[in-house]
């Protein structure tokens, strides 16, 4: 059968990896024991990046980020992470990259993992504890709020949060599809908090099932352009390589279930393949954010594997470990096979990107910090497009990145790596990096350029400010609490603050 050329616009499928580190993808990796055949290919069929950023150190922010084309820290979530019954953080008259596509005439679908909130149907003794391990007083019959369904998709299949947070149930589009008949949870590796659970849910199979899901929409919507998004729950604990990885990555369990989630990657793009729509497709393939802790780095380094590649830092810190992280995008029609892109880019650039392929004006109050990556794809892979870039860390704690250097507004990792918040030494409360001479972050030399450092903190205040990093009319920050984590050196005593 031959390919359906008259489709000018491209389906787009976006696969987000959860928690999975730079240097878990082999062709990345030089170092790597273990091989990634389905993520290599994509690399040999398209672009891969070495120097990609997602707006977040944690998920639930820098999925924001994705969907919104804006940083996270605009939005009322200032620090940390939602549960799965969290109240959602996407502003209810705020467009997403889905929208964007359906209002291009595209279906639209999400499978996976959410993570950002949803209004669930309530009885007046619901109560969430602030670790997200225990909820009573949800109504799950109910109608949901706020799904993925009223933020641009047709469709969604999938988890309110991680799959180590309650609830254990999927969703479609806007109901719980069963009542809980249990409660569920495992330790270790395998870790998942105790809560309610269907008894169709087996995390085991969940990675599988939503796959499968993700292969159904192919299929169905092939005649027309599409957009799916799937935020995997893998390798994130609990982490669950099914029967055929366990043993196979020469590591531990995280090594398999990475295995298992390149497995993923071949089973989504082969059905690209039998439906004969391959080479208008663009498939994107990143992470959320570094790999997280849980992976266990001590005994991985037994093996010879290190997650972070060379970048200091795990997932939660402000370091180059926490949120740089692999992006591969293959588009066999347009973009050239096997290129490499030293290029700084973000995760949030993905609205303007497309809204650039799809020929489509951005207003002002959309996407204030996505810039265009269309013509590193398509015509130069390491045209500069950026000046600068914005990180977070799990705490809060921003830095700015202009060329090669990195101002990182705390004086450790802002995370779970040492120094902890709370736990650093040292008279400076803040840290500049040369990556050019420096990509391991080991030598502070903000004490040297000390113009160089006040110059970035005052482009990162006018960020603030303004409501966005990219051309355009000022526009709002979201939430209450003022901002009162930038501050310049112990001299500087007068906070930058967000307001409403």
């Amino acid at each position: 059968m031959m390919e359906n050329k008259k489709q000018k616009n491209p389906n787009v499928i976006y696969i987000l990896a959860d928690d999975m580190g730079y240097g878990d993808i082999s062709a990345l990796n030089e170092k790597c024991p273990f091989q990634t055949p389905n993520l290599d290919r994509m690399c040999q069929e398209g672009i891969r990046f070495t120097d990609a950023h997602a707006t977040s150190a944690v998920c639930t922010p820098s999925r924001y980020g994705i969907l919104t084309g804006r940083y996270n820290w605009r939005s009322r979530l200032k620090s940390s992470v939602v549960g799965g019954y969290s109240e959602p953080i996407i502003e209810k008259q705020r467009k997403t990259v889905a929208d964007l596509f359906k209002e291009q005439g595209y279906q639209t679908a999400m499978v996976g993992k959410w993570h950002l909130g949803m209004n669930f149907k309530k009885t007046k003794d619901f109560f969430e504890t602030p670790d997200f391990d225990a909820c009573t007083g949800v109504d799950y019959k109910g109608s949901i709020e706020d799904s993925p369904v009223k933020h641009g998709f047709d469709y969604f299949f999938g988890i309110s949060g991680s799959l180590d947070m309650p609830p254990y149930i999927y969703i479609e589009n806007d109901h719980f599809m069963e009542e809980p008949c249990c409660e569920t949870q495992n330790t270790g590796k395998k870790f998942w908090r105790k809560g309610p659970t269907g008894a169709h849910f087996k995390h085991e199979n969940v990675l599988d099932e939503l796959t499968e899901k993700v292969c159904q929409k192919i299929e169905e919507y092939k005649e027309n352009p599409f957009f799916i998004y799937f935020p995997m729950p893998a390798p994130h604990t609990p982490i669950l390589p099914s029967e055929k990885f366990q043993g196979k990555s020469g590591t531990n369990e995280y090594g398999d279930f990475v295995l298992h989630c390149d497995d993923v990657v071949g089973r989504v793009i082969q059905k690209l393949q039998e439906e004969d729509i391959y080479d208008n497709t663009i498939v994107v393939y990143t992470s959320d954010n570094g790999c997280s802790p849980m992976a266990n780095y001590e005994e991985l380094k037994q093996h010879g594997h290190n997650p972070s590649y060379i970048f200091r830092g795990t997932k939660a810190d402000i370091y180059e470990g926490g949120h740089r992280i692999p992006l591969i995008i293959q588009w066999p029609d347009k973009i050239k096979k096997n290129l490499v892109s030293k290029s700084v880019v973000c995760l949030s650039d993905f609205m303007a990107t497309m809204a650039d392929i799809l020929e489509v004006h951005l207003p002002d109050n959309m996407a204030e910090d996505s810039v265009s990556n269309k013509k590193i794809w398509l015509e130069s892979p390491d045209l500069e497009v950026r000046k600068d870039i914005v990180h977070q860390s799990i705490d809060g704690s921003l830095s700015i990145r202009r060329g090669n250097f990195k101002l990182e507004l705390c004086p450790g990792s802002g995370g779970w790596s040492d120094p902890k918040p709370g736990e650093e030494t040292g008279k400076l409360r803040f840290q500049l990096y040369d990556l050019s001479k420096d990509i391991g972050e080991k030598v502070n030399v903000i004490e040297d350029y000390p113009e160089l450092a006040e110059e970035l903190r005052g482009i990162l205040k006018s960020y603030i400010e303004n409501g966005r990093s990219t051309p355009g009319e000022k526009q709002t920050n979201s939430g209450d609490r003022i901002w009162d984590t930038i501050s310049w050196l112990d001299e500087m005593e007068e906070p930058i603050k967000i307001y409403k």
